[in-house]
């Protein structure tokens, strides 16, 4: 009776297996040791980190609302900030020109300052009460009237050179 049992069977196919193993483990040691005179290194770039130059701000001047309305149109400019404040059916609308109307026509069209700084939104009622459209200045109604009378005066007052007098007789 043969009770030993065998742990490796000692045949041609693991023969050639414990060769090949044996000539690879040689193969992995020799560049191994052939690793060790050469310096590997993995070179990492270290991240650039830009520093922004530091922002000086100047102190912002505040630039208090002034306005300008014009009743034909219902427009509000703003003097410090060049634009124009309008409703557009339920909006307010600032541009930098007024919807509808030229710049020229607007500054030719009469006007009024306003005594108040903030929003037009905020007084745009009372603004149509005190100053409906075709609204005129009564100061000056009275200005080109009395410019008019002034100019009457002057007129009935011209005295024509000697030359345009003609003699008597003539």
């Amino acid at each position: 009776m043969n009770n030993k049992i065998h742990f490796l069977k000692t045949n041609k196919i693991n023969k050639v297996g414990f060769v090949l193993g044996a000539v690879l483990l040689a193969a992995l040691a020799e560049n191994a040791v052939y690793a060790g005179g050469v310096n590997i290194g993995i070179d990492v770039t270290p991240p650039v980190v830009v520093v922004a130059p530091p922002v000086v701000v100047a102190p912002v001047a505040v630039v208090q609302d002034d306005y300008v309305y014009y009743p034909d149109y219902g427009v509000y400019y703003n003097s410090g900030r060049h634009q124009y404040y309008y409703l557009n059916g339920d909006a307010w609308v600032l541009a930098p020109a007024p919807e509808g109307v030229t710049v020229d026509v607007l500054l030719a069209s009469p006007s009024v300052h306003m005594d108040w700084h903030d929003s037009p939104a905020n007084h745009h009622r009372e603004m149509l009460e005190k100053y409906p459209k075709n609204w005129k200045p009564a100061d000056v109604r009275q200005d080109v009237h009395q410019d008019q009378k002034k100019d009457q005066k002057a007129d009935q007052n011209v005295t024509r050179p000697d030359h345009d007098k003609k003699p008597p007789g003539q």
